[in-house]
């Protein structure tokens, strides 16, 4: 797990890197090269790439491309470690709307660790002048669009492989990244052509031990382990791009950390009692 979570810091700190080249421009390079993997990935598996929940997989890749797009956005005008900060809401709203998409429950003391989280997002907007509401807002919006995202592949678990899952994600981006490069285009430089095959690459290898980490360890480890990705941003945000925290906004930061880790925590602890009765009875 600590893999996927330094590839995937990695793939962030390179999207704040080319903070130049405007954001839908790198979705179109990250998701045209993911793309490639993808398919070589289900020819392999002699899987469908076409899938057969049309519909799904669409409101999937387009979920996932409108949060893709707004998170670098935030990454690259705000400080690194409040945009991911901001963007670790994502299991809170996955939560939200699992009432309402697959008929599941929130329970009372899961409200109050939402709370904490969303106490930590008005500390960071509070204390660092440089998290301006308006990005803020697009990153919350983000986190939003992650857990419509997460829901609807939920959704398809055991309809679809989980390539073709991931490639209509991947295809939507880049249709939606080549129609944006018509207004806004602006030619890489130097090592801007690397760093944009690497954002690719490392989300790539992030999504393969991600999920080599979910089949092999327990749910509420992994997401844990995720949160480490935080210190990455806080030592390259400092000693790379110069941003320093203050104490208000690390505050902030810990307190979304801990709200969320409680309610994963809790979650899973309510649902192996339910799956032992459940058993029994």
């Amino acid at each position: 797990m600590f893999l996927s979570t330094l590839a995937f810091s990695l793939a962030n700190i390179l999207v704040k890197q080319v903070s130049h080249i405007p954001a839908m421009e790198v979705v179109f390079f990250r998701c045209s090269i993911a793309s490639v993997f993808c398919f070589v990935g289900l020819h392999r598996a002699g899987a469908d790439w076409k899938g057969s929940n049309r519909k799904m997989l669409f409101l999937r890749g387009f979920f996932g491309t409108t949060a893709l797009f707004l998170f670098f956005t935030t990454l690259q005008n705000i400080p690194l470690a409040s945009a991911m900060t901001i963007q670790y809401l994502s299991p809170i709203f996955t939560s939200v709307i699992a009432i309402f998409v697959l008929g599941e429950r929130v329970r009372n003391r899961q409200w109050l660790f939402y709370a904490i989280a969303f106490s930590g997002v008005l500390l960071i907007e509070e204390f660092d002048p440089r998290t301006l509401l308006f990005f803020l807002a697009i990153g919350i919006i983000s986190a939003f669009c992650s857990g419509v995202d997460y829901n609807l592949v939920r959704s398809m678990r055991g309809k679809e492989h989980p390539l073709t899952v991931v490639l209509h994600f991947q295809l939507t981006g880049a249709i939606a990244g080549l129609i944006g490069l018509f207004f806004t285009w602006r030619t890489p430089e130097g090592w801007d052509w690397a760093y944009l095959f690497l954002i690719a690459v490392f989300s790539q290898l992030g999504q393969i031990f991600l999920t080599s980490a979910l089949q092999k360890e327990p749910v509420a480890g992994v997401a844990i382990v995720n949160y480490t990705g935080l210190l990455y941003a806080l030592l390259v945000g400092s000693f790379w791009f110069g941003e320093t925290q203050t104490p208000g906004s690390f505050a902030g930061m810990l307190l979304v950390v801990f709200g969320v880790l409680l309610s994963v925590i809790y979650s899973k602890r309510m649902r192996n009692p339910e799956k032992i009765e459940s058993t029994v009875n």
